[in-house]
């Protein structure tokens, strides 16, 4: 007769991205300091959309550049796949608000442009480029220059060509805050498409209180300044499922209990503040 296996006591829980503890402080002049974020702690999962969200001025984007190693934490530890984040890394592909594609490269340069400094063979790096400019809609306008391209369609571009770097860690701050409604709404959609076709781990950043709902399996709530993990909040209306039709997300009968809950704590933490 075989024995019982022993109990586990607090079994390890490891997360494709672990922030523990993590604060950071700015220095102002006279030697005095700024904290725009304090002991911030959670995890994300593989292939999972996170969000973080919270009123202006929480230190949402100042954890995204941590996250992306272009800012040092003043304490407390980030961890990608359990190995401790020390700079940047093609490992971490990120995404601005600002368009950052380069005028004198056509859409299909400028996806192959990471790859080529990286040394990608070029038979490979044609395939790959050309695998992400369809996946982002834009297999019409492979020859096409940024100053012929609308403000989403530059997007796209900046989307494949962070993902044909191959990273393991999607990171977007705003990604869509300069676009009208009717191009948000559809880029929207086409992140979560994008999301579930390359399996990719996503961090993004937003003050939009729908995007946050719609496209998040988790989100992260922020206190008011300094910046604390407020809440952890799982649209459970969901129920796990993601949608590429955002209407029928709205539709939903959980939807608006959520937003009104969010809209709650947003009026709340931005009445209040530290400082």
């Amino acid at each position: 007769m075989s024995k019982p296996s022993p109990k586990v006591e607090n079994p390890v829980v490891t997360h494709k991205l672990s922030i523990d503890a993590v604060s950071k402080r700015f220095p102002l002049p006279g030697g005095k300091e700024i904290e725009a974020i304090r002991d911030v702690s959670f995890g994300v999962e593989e292939n999972e959309i996170c969000v973080i969200l919270g009123p202006s001025g929480c230190g949402k984007s100042t954890i995204l550049r941590m996250v992306a190693g272009l800012v040092d934490p003043s304490s407390g530890t980030l961890l990608l796949d359990g190995h401790e984040i020390s700079g940047p890394d093609k490992e971490r592909g990120m995404v601005f608000q600002a368009y950052t594609s380069f005028d004198w490269l056509s859409v299909r340069g400028n996806v192959e442009y990471g790859m080529r400094i990286n040394g990608v063979p070029t038979a490979k790096r044609h395939e790959q480029a050309q695998k992400f400019i369809d996946l982002v809609q834009l297999g019409k306008f492979a020859e096409v220059y940024p100053s012929q391209l609308s403000g989403g369609m530059k997007q796209r571009v900046a989307i494949a060509r962070t993902l044909a770097n191959d990273p393991s860690l999607l990171l977007m701050d705003e990604p869509f805050g300069a676009l009208d409604a009717e191009t948000r709404w559809h880029m929207q959609e086409l992140l979560v498409s994008i999301a579930e076709s390359a399996n990719t781990t996503i961090v993004m950043v937003t003050h939009d209180i729908e995007e946050a709902i719609y496209l998040a399996d988790k989100i992260v709530f922020l206190s008011s300044h300094p910046g604390r993990v407020h809440e952890i909040i799982v649209p459970e209306f969901k129920k796990g499922r993601r949608y590429t039709d955002k209407e029928e997300v709205i539709a939903m009968k959980g939807y608006s209990a959520l937003e009104r809950q969010i809209m709650k704590l947003m009026r709340e933490q931005g009445a209040s503040d530290d400082y």
